[in-house]
């Protein structure tokens, strides 16, 4: 079970995200969407969307930069696995709690406003309530690093860096993390399992991300509401 989670369920997970993009894109255009809320109830929307999305969009490039960056060039640039340790932990603290408040708020405005409940899908509850899961499993993990940080031991870091690596080259490698606590591994499932869910969610709207948008002509924009004289 271990070699299968490990060794072949990522490569099923990235083919369901890749492929199943590609097909919905391609005959569901009219689902690609963010299927925003905000018009039906706008209280604390901003707050909870701002919160969120900086802090998923750290956490995810964090995790690609920190996890796929060959070792050597963080040691040629004077960064020790302790270090980059000590980095991951402060900054999975800082941005997974603020996505964690944005996400409860996003929550609760699902399961609470009646709108919102009526206009929603199951699906919507299923993915905000697994990315809440992945992130709670994961600022959990943080307590174990910094336990490792306590006795000096930089080996689980070294171990899941290599493991991700060995996973993107193509060449998986399970038993890379023998001996790493079963929550880092539980936390991994999670993450993959959320991109195998990807391409059934609203989360492909993310593929379309506005590049052009700082760049575009600025719009006017005036109230339908004319003030008497």
């Amino acid at each position: 079970m271990n070699d299968f989670i490990f060794g072949i369920y990522p490569y099923i997970a990235g083919t369901v995200f890749l492929v199943g993009s590609w097909i919905r894109f391609d005959r569901e255009q009219y689902t690609w969407k963010a299927d925003s809320s905000q018009f039906l109830n706008n209280d604390k929307m901003r707050l909870a969307s701002n919160l969120f999305h900086i802090g998923i969009i750290a956490i995810f490039f964090g995790h690609l930069f920190g996890m796929l960056t060959p070792r050597a060039v963080f040691l040629a640039f004077g960064i020790s696995d302790m270090a980059h340790q000590k980095i991951a932990i402060v900054a999975g603290i800082i941005f997974g709690a603020l996505c964690l408040a944005g996400g409860i708020i996003l929550l609760k405005r699902r399961l609470k406003d009646p709108r919102i409940v009526a206009a929603g899908r199951k699906r919507d509850l299923l993915v905000i309530g697994w990315i809440l899961a992945t992130l709670i499993v994961g600022l959990l993990t943080t307590l174990v690093s910094m336990s490792h940080v306590a006795h000096g031991d930089a080996s689980t870091m070294v171990a899941l860096t290599s493991y991700v690596q060995s996973v993107a080259t193509l060449q998986a490698d399970p038993s890379l993390l023998e001996g790493v606590n079963p929550i880092y591994k539980f936390h991994m499932l999670l993450g993959m399992t959320l991109f195998l869910i990807f391409p059934f969610t609203r989360l492909v709207h993310i593929w379309s991300v506005p590049l052009t948008y700082l760049g575009r002509a600025y719009q006017i924009v005036r109230t339908k509401y004319v003030t008497a004289r």
